[in-house]
């Protein structure tokens, strides 16, 4: 059965799996869903139609899943929805989502989000990303698989950070970040290739050859945006990252760090 200490307050609404662990003044709240193996230690709050996968841990002070910092926001029902094998450290404030933005708030599998970190409403984090000590995310910003952001990155409402992205400490994102680059800067702009994350990825050669070279055309060779996709297409090897970053570079409303 689950063991939630004597001191910690457990609405009676909330769903907790047999070994859920709640520590001395926590707080659960009404609506709450946590699932196996998932810890919320002292002093933690989680409220609102909040959703916690398998085995993610929420340290001291955090508050997950409270009412967005929207004026919009008149009390409709929203959610947000937390994958597993989460850490979620100290002091990490995120909430559920807005009417107008969807309505639900959305992390994904095996992220560490350090102490301070700010998720805010509508806002969606892919799988195995890390988002260093007092970053801040805006709502509705959008964070893909392997970034890391780092401590005191700023990212701008709507704003995308692409797949395995590294920004450096004090990036200020007022622009989308590209998949597979290393940013910096107030405001953030290209510094290279995020070379360790694609190694750690396992990533052959070809491949990284592949994504250096659309690198290159798009943010080195000079050329208009639209020209250097199109030599990608002709000149460049087919392969899924590549197809990602085009797709990206296609899609992206607010443009790029260049």
């Amino acid at each position: 059965m689950s063991r939630v200490h004597p001191n910690a307050v457990v609405d009676p609404s909330a769903k907790l799996a047999e070994d859920v662990v709640v520590g001395p003044f926590a707080f659960i709240g009404e609506g709450v869903e946590l699932d196996a193996g998932v810890v919320v230690e002292h002093h933690a709050s989680v409220e609102g139609r909040t959703s916690v996968g398998t085995r993610t841990r929420i340290f001291p002070y955090a508050a997950v899943g409270g009412e967005p910092q929207d004026k919009k926001f008149d009390g409709e029902s929203t959610r947000l929805v937390i994958g597993c094998d989460n850490v979620i450290r100290e002091h990490v404030t995120i909430h559920v989502g807005t009417g107008g933005g969807g309505g639900c708030t959305r992390i994904g599998d095996d992220n560490l989000i350090m102490n301070s970190a700010h998720v805010g409403h509508d806002c969606r984090i892919g799988s195995h990303c890390i988002v260093a000590s007092y970053t801040g995310m805006a709502g509705h910003a959008e964070v893909d698989d392997y970034a890391v952001l780092g401590a005191f990155t700023g990212v701008h409402q709507f704003g995308r950070v692409g797949e395995s992205v590294m920004t450096a400490a004090n990036s200020m994102l007022s622009h989308d970040a590209p998949p597979f680059a290393m940013v910096a800067g107030d405001r953030a702009r290209l510094v290279g290739i995020n070379a360790v994350g694609l190694r750690r990825r396992e990533f052959d050669r070809e491949t990284v050859r592949a994504i250096k070279r659309a690198f290159h055309l798009v943010f080195t060779s000079k050329l208009r945006l639209e020209d250097a996709i199109a030599r990608i297409r002709e000149e460049v090897p087919d392969s899924a990252p590549v197809g990602r970053l085009l797709e990206f570079l296609e899609s992206s409303k607010r443009g790029v760090c260049r």
